[in-house]
C-alpha cells in the first residue's frame, strides 16, 4: 500500500473493501471452487506420480519435482484467477461506477490483485501437505519446502500480476486469459533464446525467463535475493502497465 493510499482519508478503506468483495467473490463463486479444486486435483495426481512411481528418487528429488510440478499447474490457475478482475467490470458494466470511486487507478489495480493473489497463496498453501507426506517415508529440511513454497508464492504473484494486465486491457475475459497467458508462455520460453544467443544479450534473455533461471533455485531449496527482487520487479512492472491502462481509458472515456 502506498503512503498516498494512506494518507488520503478513505482510500485504505476503500482498498480493502474492494480485496473482501473480490475474495468473497472468489470463494462463494463455483468457479473458485473449481479452479481451486483441479489445481490441487492435478497437483496431487503429479506428486503421486512422482513419490510412488519412483521409488529410487531421494527424497529431496521427489521434493524438487513436486514444486516444479506445483509451479505449472499453478500459473494456469493464476491466469484463470485473474481474467475476471478487471474484465468482468467491463462486461457488467460496472467499470464507470469502479472508476467514478474515490480509488485511484492503482489503487483499484492494486486491490484486484491482492484479491486474486491471497485466494492464490489460500489455494497452494492448502497444498503444503503433499511435501509433508514425504516425511512418512524419507527426510527433507523444512528450508526447502519453505523454499518451495516462497518461490510459489512469487512465481504466483508475477503471473497474476500479468493476468491483472491483460484483464485491463481486453473487453473479454476470455481475451484477457489469452492475452495473459501469451505473456506468460512468452516469457518462459524466453531461456530458449539464451540459449541460443551467444554474449551479454544471451544473458539479458537468461535474466528475463520467468521459471528456467529463477524459479528453479526455490526448487532445489535455495532462496536468493536476485531471484526475489526479479520476481517483485516483474509483479510491479505488470501493475504498473495495468493501471497505466486503466488510466487511459478513463480518459480516452
Amino acid at each position: 500500500m502506498t503512503e498516498a493510499t494512506m494518507s488520503r482519508p478513505g482510500a485504505a478503506r476503500g482498498l480493502g473493501l474492494i480485496v473482501k468483495r473480490e475474495l468473497g467473490v472468489y470463494f462463494r463463486s463455483r468457479s473458485g471452487y473449481i479452479i481451486a479444486s483441479l489445481v490441487l486435483l492435478v497437483t496431487g495426481l503429479l506428486f503421486n506420480v512422482d513419490a510412488v512411481g519412483s521409488s529410487s528418487k531421494y527424497s529431496a528429488d521427489v521434493l524438487a519435482d513436486f514444486f516444479k510440478d506445483a509451479s505449472g499447474v499453478m500459473m494456469f490457475g493464476a491466469a484463470f484467477l485473474s481474467m475476471r478482475l478487471i474484465a468482468e467490470e467491463r462486461q457488467s458494466g460496472t467499470l464507470p461506477l469502479l472508476l467514478g470511486s474515490s480509488l485511484t487507478e492503482g489503487e483499484i489495480i492494486l486491490a484486484k490483485f491482492l484479491s486474486a493473489w491471497v485466494f492464490l497463496v489460500v489455494m497452494i498453501t492448502i497444498s503444503v501437505y503433499m511435501p509433508l507426506l514425504i516425511f512418512v517415508r524419507g527426510k527433507v529440511s523444512i528450508g526447502h519446502i519453505f523454499s518451495g513454497y516462497l518461490g510459489l508464492y512469487l512465481l504466483g504473484a508475477a503471473v497474476t500480476a500479468i493476468g491483472t494486465f491483460g484483464s485491463a486491457i481486453a473487453k473479454s475475459q476470455v481475451v484477457a486469459v489469452i492475452i495473459g497467458g501469451a505473456i506468460t508462455v512468452v516469457l518462459l520460453l524466453v531461456w530458449m533464446l539464451a540459449r541460443v544467443v551467444d554474449g551479454s544479450l544471451g544473458d539479458v534473455f537468461g535474466q528475463l525467463a520467468l521459471w528456467d533461471k529463477h524459479f528453479t533455485p526455490f526448487m532445489r531449496g535455495t532462496i536468493a535475493l536476485p531471484d526475489i527482487l526479479y520476481y517483485l520487479s516483474i509483479t510491479a512492472f505488470f501493475l504498473v502497465l495495468a493501471r497505466n491502462s486503466l488510466e487511459s481509458r478513463r480518459w480516452s472515456s
